[in-house]
């Protein structure tokens, strides 16, 4: 088991090591950092890390790092032990990754100690330093924009890995002019400065998003979202039909870094968001998230050796009055795979759900949990649905140890064992003000759900609830979570 690898990198060896042990032993500077890992990274999460943004709300204050207790046993249980600010306004941070995870897990000079945070506005890239003291992060270093700029032509960074090199990998969105452009920034593992662009010149996508590699295939997928300039201040349907939003997969050569193919998903997969390979490294196949039209694609490769993409999950639209359109799509905006690579979650912002399937027929996956946690449906709110092929009625309101849930599920983290699967309610900032401007105004929650690893089902903790209403500087929205030991949308094995 990982737990007794003497000398081993970061991470865990397998995806089934990672659900059923901690964390191997990582170096650390002193006894009380010894304490401290010993007691933060047990079997259950003991404390995560996640960003807080201010940009579009009315307060003027710089994003943050939080850090919340999760241990139940804790006397801060489901509070914010930690604010670490940045020292600029209107960044949005976004995703985080890691310097080191279970890719460089044999490598025993690596440790998993700076949280890498892209802002995706701003195209700052933030790097924390979370080993010295878990409990309270310190910045480490900012890449300035200009280093993006000039010497990758690239902008708007969104998702990080580290490689099995060493380096930081970082997915952009854009050019420094805020159009389309999907290409990969390197930092140095050590030094954390821009080394340049991961793919060749000239081979950069239309647009960018997220990514995720099998290097035993010799792959990297990476997905589209849409323009900058586009996307920054709202959504505008118009923008869709003028292609300013993407609706394609691009798969690259993992050893060139050439794009060799792209799949065009057609208009039942706009807006492909997060992209999860199944953990297992020999697997040749995984899964997409695709907002707009509210699809689960199934991405994999063929017996000829290329790849390909066939629609397994559809969630109906609903047909409405009293919203900005006549029918509501559920926009999946976040999914994950449990390590086991037997179930799939997946969150549908609008319609306020977050789903469980079982994916051990990968061909045909089964729903087998549902809850609600707000979302633009309610019983009690502005739209009426007037036809409806899944529910008979309206959910009701989401009232959580008082705090009446604004927004919709979003971001999603499931703990290692996959028991507990952790929601939050921020999308976007320009687009959380768009959709849900009560939100902006009361602050993002988080929140805790109780999963049946063995039949499947969702449950809600009525116990667990992480306000971010009541932060010091005012209300904030949360967004993407991460764990000091490491998850499974950070790691990726070799």
């Amino acid at each position: 088991m990982a737990s007794t690898c003497s000398g081993c990198g970061p991470g865990y060896k397998t995806p089934l090591d990672a659900m059923k042990a901690p964390p191997p032993y990582e170096r650390m500077s002193s006894s009380l950092a010894n304490w401290l890992y010993s007691a933060l990274f047990g079997p259950r999460e003991k404390i995560v890390y996640l960003p807080c943004i201010y940009r579009n709300t009315d307060i003027q204050k710089p994003d943050y790092l939080a850090t919340v207790d999760v241990n139940p046993q804790s006397p801060n249980f489901c509070k914010v032990i930690h604010r670490l600010p940045m020292p600029n306004l209107k960044d949005e941070l976004h995703h985080s990754g890691w310097n080191a995870c279970s890719s460089c897990y044999d490598d025993p000079s690596k440790r998993r100690n700076r949280l890498i945070l892209p802002s995706l506005m701003s195209s700052r890239i933030y790097v924390v330093d979370v080993g010295t003291d878990p409990l309270a992060p310190r910045l480490h270093k900012m890449v300035e924009p200009i280093d993006l700029f000039w010497k990758c032509g690239l902008a708007n960074p969104h998702t990080s890995h580290c490689l099995g090199s060493g380096q930081i990998m970082i997915s952009t969105m854009g050019d420094p002019s805020g159009n389309g452009k999907g290409g990969f920034v390197l930092l140095d593992g050590e030094t954390f400065e821009v080394i340049g662009n991961w793919e060749q010149p000239g081979e950069a996508a239309p647009f960018g998003y997220d990514f995720w590699y099998q290097p035993r295939h010799n792959v990297m997928i990476s997905t589209e979202w849409g323009a900058p300039k586009a996307l920054g201040h709202g959504f505008d349907p118009a923008d869709v039909k003028a292609g300013h939003y993407g609706q394609r997969l691009h798969v690259w050569d993992w050893t060139t870094h050439k794009r060799i193919q792209t799949l065009d998903l057609g208009e039942e997969g706009a807006i492909p968001l997060e992209i999860r390979f199944l953990h297992d490294p020999d697997a040749a196949e995984g899964f997409v998230g695709c907002a707009l039209q509210s699809t689960v694609f199934r991405f994999y490769k063929t017996r000829k050796g290329d790849w390909a993409a066939e629609k397994v999950i559809q969630i109906p639209s609903k047909k409405v009055k009293g919203w900005a359109l006549p029918e509501m799509p559920g926009l999946i905006t976040d999914i994950l795979i449990s390590l086991d690579d037997r179930f799939l979650y997946f969150s549908n912002w609008l319609h306020g759900d977050i789903r469980q399937y079982d994916i051990t027929d990968r061909k045909n996956p089964r729903m087998v949990g549902q809850v609600f946690l707000g979302g633009s449906i309610l019983k009690d709110g502005p739209v009426k649905v007037l036809q409806d092929k899944e529910l008979n009625s309206q959910p009701t309101p989401r009232i959580l140890k008082g705090k009446r849930v604004q927004g919709g599920p979003q971001m999603l983290q499931l703990s290692l064992d996959g028991r507990r699967l952790y929601v939050t309610t921020s999308l976007y900032s320009a687009w959380d003000k768009q959709f849900y401007p009560d939100l902006v105004k009361e602050g993002s929650v988080m929140m805790q759900i109780d999963v049946d690893t063995d039949k499947g089902g969702l449950k809600l903790n009525e116990n667990f609830l992480v306000d971010f209403g009541a932060e010091p500087h005012g209300p904030a929205l949360a967004h993407e979570l991460r764990y000091p030991g490491g998850d499974c949308t950070s790691d990726i094995w070799l």
